[in-house]
């Protein structure tokens, strides 16, 4: 499998339509984790997520051919997104006590926050998280999907507009609106607002530091 690891995901979609069926387990390690954040982020379920996953690969392997080209992340993830909004409208038909996800998945991690140097920092950063994932919780399913993507995975606007099958316009105003609602829920709590403004803090200072330093 090494010798496709370095190929784009192009010329491995490409490499498995001529057969070369190997190619395919290289986009399924490129992507997995990716896809699974996504899905347990929006059904905040390890066991659906998981599920999700899996169908997500192999629908995709089953209908490569109609992949045009682009983001194959994007054409993937759209396939894992709309299985999960099924999934989700399906539960939500039927309430279940969503799953605790705070300082569970060492591998969904908020990309903004500074890495911790410090017991105490670190403490400070698992309880921001939990908070952050329960307000995002109550987000409309638009609103957290653009969240998830934008914020969490660093998808571009173009990329989620594939995803979500909507025009630029809705993914920017549905991302704005997540922001705000995320952040109007931080900002009423003490505790969340503390805890975020000294994150932000040292995000805003490590850059001058490091280029004060430079010079």
């Amino acid at each position: 499998m090494g010798e496709y690891v370095e190929r784009p995901d192009d010329a491995l979609v490409h490499a498995v339509r001529s057969g070369e069926v190997t190619a395919f387990n290289v986009l399924v390690e490129r992507y997995q984790r990716t896809v699974y954040t996504v899905a347990l982020r929006l059904l905040r379920d390890r066991f659906l997520a998981e599920d999700i996953t899996q169908e997500a690969f192999l629908r995709a392997y089953t209908a490569l051919d109609s992949y045009r080209g682009g983001s194959f992340r994007a054409w993937l993830l759209r396939i894992a997104h709309n299985r999960a909004l099924d999934t989700l409208r399906s539960l939500q038909r039927r309430p279940a006590s969503p799953l605790e996800l705070a300082g569970t998945d060492a591998h969904a991690e908020w990309s903004g926050v500074p890495a911790p140097v410090s017991p105490v920092e670190h403490a400070a950063r698992i309880e921001l998280r939990r908070r952050i994932e329960a307000a995002l919780a109550t987000l409309p399913e638009d609103q957290r999907a653009a969240v998830i993507l934008f914020d969490i995975e660093g998808l571009s606007y173009e990329e989620i507009a594939t995803v979500t099958g909507v025009s630029l316009g809705t993914v920017k105003s549905r991302l704005s609106r997540g922001r705000a609602r995320l952040r109007a829920m931080l900002a009423a709590d003490e505790t969340s607002r503390e805890l975020l403004e000294g994150f932000l803090r040292q995000a805003n200072d490590g850059p001058s530091e490091r280029s004060s330093g430079s010079e």
